[in-house]
């Protein structure tokens, strides 16, 4: 991309790359929360008490999730791109490209490596409680963490990059615009951790990182300067 283009942007595609990624948020939440929505078993404690919570999730459930996020989060970070587009500084530009392509190719495979994991551990529990824990650590130690830790090094270089592109005044945006991230997100797990043992609550902050777009997306098109706008 040449430095030229970092210098214009075409607002009217912006704002629809905003609010489709607004929907596309939607629908990766709604799959979150369709497989985070249950409650712990109280009798039990440790990991089994942790995992207890998804033991009352349908397969058919398990499966909707799965389709919502695989078809969500590919569009939702396809938006990411509309703030790339906004970057005027083309090394913050070329590095947070990296994180969106890392962020695209990961995210959804995560998701839907962690429906897997939910439908195995419920066949293990069922079918042998004793081993299950085991089977489920050695399932997330082989498969689910290698592409976890991939995704989350692409996911914090985009955002850290995209703090510093906008705090240092290097977007369109007023530099306090930093804070429509999607790693605010995190905030809503940290109040979710206060409301107990709730289903609606696991089912909140299961989808932390779609609330984190969400709120990153709102923002930054409720905010487009007035004179971009016009």
């Amino acid at each position: 991309m040449k430095s030229s283009d970092y210098n214009t942007t075409d607002w009217q595609k912006y704002r629809k790359l905003m609010m489709t990624g607004i929907l596309a948020a939607l629908t990766a939440l709604a799959g979150d929360m369709i497989l985070g929505w249950g409650v712990c078993d109280e009798s039990m404690s440790g990991f089994a008490y942790y995992f207890s919570r998804y033991m009352t999730v349908s397969e058919e459930r398990i499966a909707i999730a799965a389709f919502l996020g695989m078809v969500g989060i590919p569009i939702e970070c396809l938006c990411y791109y509309g703030i790339h587009g906004l970057i005027r500084n083309e090394r913050y530009a070329g590095m947070y490209r990296i994180g969106l392509t890392g962020i695209l190719i990961f995210g959804a495979l995560v998701h839907v490596l962690c429906c897997i994991m939910v439908s195995y551990g419920k066949m293990c529990f069922m079918s042998d409680p004793v081993a299950a824990q085991n089977r489920i650590f050695r399932f997330g130690l082989y498969y689910l963490i290698p592409p976890c830790l991939i995704f989350f090094a692409f996911f914090i270089t985009a955002a850290v990059i995209q703090f510093k592109a906008f705090s240092r005044g290097c977007t369109p945006y007023p530099k306090q615009c930093c804070w429509f991230s999607f790693l605010a997100g995190i905030v809503v797990i940290i109040l979710m951790r206060f409301m107990g043992n709730q289903a609606w609550a696991y089912a909140v902050s299961t989808g932390w990182i779609s609330w984190g777009s969400l709120f990153m997306f709102a923002g930054l098109l409720a905010a487009v300067p007035e004179e971009e706008e016009k």
